[in-house]
């Protein structure tokens, strides 16, 4: 059981944390009690996510606009997190873009660009943030997908980026591990409410599917995932790092629906 304040004095800094499971994991943060700051392109969206989470825990938060493309912008915002709040402790490398494409249709803009937000935008927060995040006690959490390990089909550049993303951490986890910077990646499975699901499972019948897949034979929730960040980077968490953390159910293993014991016959 996690103490309500087992954040407490910590400030924790979100990018893409203007919705879906990376506003999620804000709330998360903000109701165990860090000071969280959300970090999106749309300025009003963000502004918006930032009330959310004072409604929904009562705390602090802020939000500021920028790309994670643009190194520059970035910057920015833990220059601006460090002048309000004080030096990030907590790092969350969430951005992402996405659009399923088969490889043979996907312009070289278009798989640029998702390399560009998912694994360079990663970068970006990640070195910026080493600049002026608390040293040692950081930890920095980037959100990674299956698409990095498993094949799919109108998935080879978030595939290619979320792979990237997976090698990233452990680099930097070992590099920055003497500096007491720890470094992991979260790999969230199929989560209730979220865009993606609703793309993936538009009607009940396919999420029923959908479900039958999974070994734990449910959908996952944001607070899932907002509680696996909390443990990574609380105390609990102090000895973990370089590593990626399936919170997925199991929906990796393989196929649920496929594990059926079969009738045998009596000698």
């Amino acid at each position: 059981m996690y103490q309500l304040d087992i954040l407490k004095g910590r400030v924790a800094y979100i990018s893409g944390g203007t919705s879906g499971i990376n506003l999620g994991i804000a709330k998360g943060l903000s109701a165990y009690g860090a000071k969280v700051v959300v970090i999106g392109r749309n300025s009003e969206k963000a502004q918006a996510a930032a009330e959310e989470i004072r409604q929904h825990a009562g705390g602090e938060a802020l939000a500021f606009s920028a790309d994670v493309r643009d190194f520059g912008a970035v910057m920015a915002t833990i220059e601006q997190t460090r002048e309000h709040f004080g030096p990030p402790d907590i790092v969350i490398a969430g951005a992402a873009g996405n659009f399923p494409a088969p490889a043979s249709n996907i312009s070289a803009n278009g798989f640029k660009t998702v390399m560009d937000i998912d694994l360079q935008g990663t970068f970006n927060v990640f070195r910026a943030a080493y600049e002026h995040c608390n040293k040692p006690g950081s930890s920095f959490i980037a959100i990674t997908a299956e698409q990095a390990v498993k094949a799919m089909p109108f998935q080879s550049h978030v595939g290619a980026a979320k792979a990237g993303i997976n090698m990233l951490v452990k680099d930097l986890a070992l590099e920055w591990g003497r500096e007491g910077i720890r470094v992991n990646c979260i790999c969230p499975g199929p989560i209730n409410d979220t865009e993606g699901m609703r793309r993936l499972a538009p009607t009940p019948e396919i999420e029923q599917m959908m479900k039958a897949r999974i070994s734990l034979g449910d959908l996952g929730d944001k607070e899932d995932i907002a509680n696996a960040v909390v443990y990574l980077c609380s105390p609990l968490g102090r000895y973990i790092t370089g590593t990626v953390l399936d919170v997925d159910g199991g929906c990796q293993l393989g196929d649920a629906s496929m594990n059926r014991v079969p009738q045998m016959k009596k000698a």
